[in-house]
């Protein structure tokens, strides 16, 4: 891949993430950059002051959608982090970049990549109470078609236990259980609550705790607000 350097807008740029809360905001394109490949052909990365677009992490996938005003509407076709920025790839830049754009993300998408992110979790506390404790994550995939929990045990998983682990879920999703979330808890606290971290993550100081009942994991992706959204697992 060919990258060129970055075109800088704003020097001092704030990065703010908001899409725990909101969909859309109202943004200002603070640097990019043209990136070339055989495969995808020209694209540009975009960094926003702010942003409701997830990046690529976790498992999960990034967020999709669009940034414009009403003159023109460029979209989004991927969300990634690097070098602690949050990077869109886009199709184009705008005519005039210095201009304030309001950016949205693909609800629809989101939505089902939610359910499947808030699955994994109780498909992970699921497999912990089949099949024992020593079950560890060893990496995930989150996208808005479904779920890959890869995970080490002593055995192969038989046809009886995959029954037993898809109904804990299925009643899990059927308890209607609420997400209980906390953005900004020290690591100690939520180690001392069993929070489960993901393999291979660096955690900080902080950190954000999903819980579904007695699912308690470190997380920073986009989940349900009610596990009765995910409607059914298989």
């Amino acid at each position: 891949m060919d990258t060129e350097d970055w075109t800088i807008l704003i020097e001092d740029d704030p990065k703010v993430f908001v899409g725990y809360d909101q969909l859309q905001a109202d943004v200002k394109i603070t640097r990019y950059r043209k990136v070339s490949s055989k495969k995808d052909g020209d694209l540009y990365q975009i960094v926003f002051d702010t942003t409701p677009f997830y990046p690529e992490g976790g498992g999960q996938v990034g967020d999709l959608g669009f940034f414009g005003n009403d003159s023109e509407k460029i979209s989004i076709v991927d969300t990634k982090k690097e070098n602690n920025l949050i990077v869109h790839l886009c199709t184009e830049i705008p005519a005039a970049p210095e201009l304030q754009f309001v950016a949205k993300v693909n609800l629809s998408k989101q939505q089902q990549t939610a359910k499947n992110h808030s699955a994994t979790h109780l498909l992970h506390h699921a497999l912990r109470e089949i099949l024992g404790t020593r079950v560890e994550q060893k990496g995930s995939l989150v996208t808005e078609k479904g779920l890959r929990f890869d995970f080490s045990h002593f055995s192969k998983v038989n046809d009886e236990q995959l029954i037993a682990i898809e109904n804990h879920v299925n009643e899990a999703i059927k308890a209607a259980l609420p997400l209980v979330e906390e953005r900004s808890m020290s690591i100690d606290e939520a180690k001392q609550k069993g929070a489960m971290a993901l393999f291979g993550e660096k955690y900080g100081e902080k950190v954000r705790v999903i819980e579904f009942g007695p699912s308690v994991e470190l997380c920073g992706g986009i989940h349900v607000q009610n596990t009765n959204e995910i409607g059914i697992f298989k």
